[in-house]
């Protein structure tokens, strides 16, 4: 896996390895979509499905939940899930309190009355603890829907502009197929992204699609630093086949986005933990798919994005040779 430059400096063969570092991606891939299979789809939060969610503080952890459930299903006639979570105690520090989340989701959303029952319930059977805050949130399903529609036409947007971008600054390297070949690579990031949410069943809200976006920017700017290095090398290697060329480039990138990735990573990861700690939700779920779509956004740009722009260019001069 490793050759010698002219100056004798040592060098990873990305590109004559990339058949595994696809055949990775792929496999990690295929994991997502065999997870979403077994649950049925994604965990789509009610900001972007509609629904209700009632959180109450429980007086003990201890409840049968399909019981509960089933019991609750009962009495408002609709479909809901239980679901256990703790939290940080604003008003004592040494302590977490746990709260049960109620949730009723898709086409289902819960008036007044059948809101009060189910507090009532919970309540009087000792489950929550009575004159407790209580949390609400409803929407309806078509706002839902539009959310998501919107948070998904934003990515499109975003995906488009970075397109126009790449495929006018790099026009001496092919940009068109840089650019496509970045895409390529930024989908990668997302469908890996969407394959951990599956795969931990995370609910996928408005704050996976602001963690997207800030990948997205990430990633491409990562890929951009090494397209950068493979114009540079383009005139000074020109004797050089685009095998070498590509490699030697994506070597001397490699430094400057290891330690720009160890640098972003060591920050993410102390504000998670800080979370954790401290069992602040919003930050978790924010730091989280950060972590996952960094490590993803620069490993595309190295493995995915710069070997296919390679194997686009390769096609080409064989194209050509062959037409002349």
């Amino acid at each position: 896996m490793v050759l010698f430059s002219k100056g004798g400096i040592k060098m990873i063969d990305i590109i004559g390895k990339r058949k595994y570092f696809f055949i990775l991606s792929i496999a990690l891939i295929l994991i997502g979509v065999l997870f979403y299979i077994i649950n049925g789809g994604f965990n789509w939060d009610i900001q972007f499905e509609g629904g209700t969610i009632i959180k109450l503080e429980m007086v003990n952890n201890d409840y049968d939940q399909g019981a509960v459930e089933a019991n609750l299903e009962s009495l408002v006639g609709k479909d809901l899930t239980l679901q256990k979570e703790t939290t940080y105690n604003p008003e004592d520090n040494a302590n977490t309190i746990s709260l049960l989340s109620v949730k009723v989701s898709k086409t289902n959303t819960l008036t007044s009355d059948e809101k009060n029952m189910i507090i009532d319930e919970l309540t009087n059977s000792g489950l929550a603890v009575a004159g407790a805050d209580i949390q609400i949130q409803s929407v309806e399903p078509f706002i839902g829907t539009e959310m998501r529609n919107k948070a998904l036409s934003a990515a499109a947007i975003a995906i488009v502009l970075i397109v126009l971008y790449v495929w006018l600054r790099f026009r001496v390297m092919s940009g068109l197929a840089a650019a496509l070949c970045g895409i390529i690579a930024l989908l990668h990031d997302a469908l890996i992204m969407l394959a951990v949410y599956t795969v931990f069943n995370i609910p996928v809200n408005e704050i996976f699609i602001a963690a997207i976006l800030t990948i997205i920017g990430y990633s491409m700017n990562d890929t951009i630093v090494i397209y950068d290095r493979v114009r540079e090398n383009t005139g000074i290697m020109h004797k050089s086949d685009i095998e070498t060329l590509v490699n030697t480039s994506i070597n001397q990138s490699l430094p400057r986005t290891i330690n720009t990735l160890l640098t972003t990573l060591m920050t993410i990861i102390i504000l998670y933990v800080f979370a954790v700690i401290f069992n602040v939700g919003s930050i978790k779920q924010f730091a989280f798919p950060l972590i996952i779509g960094l490590t993803s956004g620069s490993y595309s740009s190295i493995f995915i994005a710069t070997p296919l722009w390679m194997m686009w260019k390769k096609r080409e001069h064989l194209k050509k040779k062959l037409t002349t």
